[in-house]
């Protein structure tokens, strides 16, 4: 478990990660309701001045701890060498939409390629993380070890484009699929706080297309926080997650997984 105390300069990886991760959290959380400059991305995305000022406020906790470390942020770019050896993935505010227009449903993603990682909820407090060996909730009250289960049934599942696997594929398919609304309710939170849901047993599961996620600084943390907390994690194709995979479907146990591949390929 992480020693809450433990000094910056003493920090081992996993205290970086969860440091930088509450640091965007205190930026996302201090300009909530405030008026927001839109700064246009094409294609219908956009960032705001929370997401600039939440990922400068990582980029300082890692600069100050890892100045030797590369960095890949979601607003600032790559900072330091693409094939570095180490190299941090910053999403500063997921869920910017949502955000934006006062839904407080985002995720503070930051995470060490191939190590630990943390995802922060700016409103609850909450920040999830792992040392790359196990997952743990740090709240006020301690850390609690992530204990993943399908038990509440709920499945967030991710309809924003593009669609890169249809007409093979669609998200709204399975949600119209019969044995998914026997077994399963949908949910649409918009971001990658799901992700950290299902690690915590707050969803069984999570889904969506799209290309090599392992890499992404949306998904990196959350899929680094399943995989600690022993959920199942493919690509929608069943490959592993990666560059060989394609999407994500991570799953609580190999039952629920095992049922989602099923539908998503037609053979249930």
């Amino acid at each position: 478990m992480i020693n809450s105390t433990v000094r910056l300069d003493d920090a081992d990886d996993a205290d970086v990660a969860i440091a930088a991760a509450r640091a965007g959290a205190e930026a996302v959380r201090a300009r909530y309701g405030q008026r927001l400059t839109r700064m246009d991305k094409g294609a219908g995305d956009f960032a705001t001045d929370a997401d600039v000022a939440a990922e400068e406020a990582i980029l300082g906790v890692i600069r100050a701890a890892r100045p030797e470390d590369a960095v890949f942020g979601e607003e600032g770019g790559q900072q330091g060498a693409a094939d570095a050896v180490r190299q941090w993935l910053v999403d500063p505010l997921c869920g910017t939409l949502n955000y934006a227009v006062g839904n407080m449903l985002v995720a503070v993603n930051v995470a060490l390629r191939n190590g630990p990682a943390a995802v922060a909820d700016p409103f609850s407090g909450e920040v999830f993380f792992t040392d790359g060996d196990a997952a743990w909730a740090r709240r006020d009250e301690g850390d609690t070890q992530l204990a993943p289960t399908a038990a509440t049934r709920l499945v967030d599942v991710n309809l924003d484009p593009p669609f890169p696997s249809a007409p093979g594929f669609r998200a709204v398919d399975l949600l119209a699929h019969p044995g998914f609304v026997e077994r399963f309710r949908p949910r649409v939170v918009s971001t990658t706080l799901a992700l950290a849901w299902v690690a915590a047993g707050k969803r069984a599961a999570y889904v969506t297309d799209g290309g090599d996620l392992a890499g992404s600084v949306h998904f990196a943390a959350g899929i680094a926080l399943c995989q600690a907390a022993g959920c199942v994690v493919t690509g929608v194709d069943g490959a592993p997650v990666g560059q060989a995979g394609r999407g994500l479907v991570a799953a609580a146990d190999a039952e629920t997984h095992g049922l989602l591949m099923s539908m998503i390929h037609g053979r249930g």
